[in-house]
C-alpha cells in the first residue's frame, strides 16, 4: 500500500491489483487470513494474490470485490468506485461491523454454492447425455 495520495486515495497509476486488494482488505477490517478463508482458497494464494505474483479467476474476483465493498472494475483498473479513504471512514460499533461482516461472509459462501452447483449441473448434464447415447 506504498501508492496512496494526499489528493486521493489511491492514484490508479501507481498501484497495483495487489495494492488494491491489500488496502481494500485493510479497510474493510479484515486479515490476509480472514479474507482466504471467506474466499475459499489459502492464505499463500491469498498473499501471492495481493504480491502480485498471481491473479484470481473471475469468480473469485467477484466475491472479493462484493467482500471488500468496491467495483470489479476498481480492483482491475483503480478506476471507479473503491474504499473510503482513511480520512473518510465512519466509526461502526462492533456490533455493526460484526453484521457487516456476517452479511459478508454468507455472500461468499452463497457465491460458493452457486459455482458447486453449477459444476454439479454440468456433470449431470454430461451423465444424461452419455446415457442417452449408449
Amino acid at each position: 500500500m506504498n501508492a496512496q495520495t494526499k489528493d486521493g486515495w489511491y492514484d490508479p497509476n501507481a498501484t497495483t491489483f495487489g495494492d488494491r486488494v491489500a488496502g481494500a482488505r485493510e479497510q474493510a477490517g479484515m486479515s490476509q487470513a480472514d479474507l482466504a478463508k471467506r474466499l475459499g482458497v489459502k492464505l499463500k494464494t491469498m498473499k501471492a494474490w495481493e504480491d502480485d505474483l498471481s491473479e484470481p479467476r473471475a469468480n473469485k474476483l467477484s466475491m472479493m470485490a462484493g467482500m471488500l465493498n468496491v467495483s470489479l472494475l476498481w480492483l482491475l483498473s483503480g478506476e471507479g468506485p473503491g474504499p473510503d479513504g482513511p480520512e473518510d471512514a465512519n466509526e461502526l460499533s462492533q456490533d455493526v461491523t460484526e453484521l457487516l461482516m456476517e452479511i459478508r461472509d454468507i455472500r461468499s459462501q452463497l457465491a460458493l454454492s452457486a459455482d458447486r452447483l453449477g459444476r454439479l449441473e454440468k456433470a449431470l448434464r454430461a451423465k444424461l447425455k452419455e446415457e442417452a447415447i449408449a
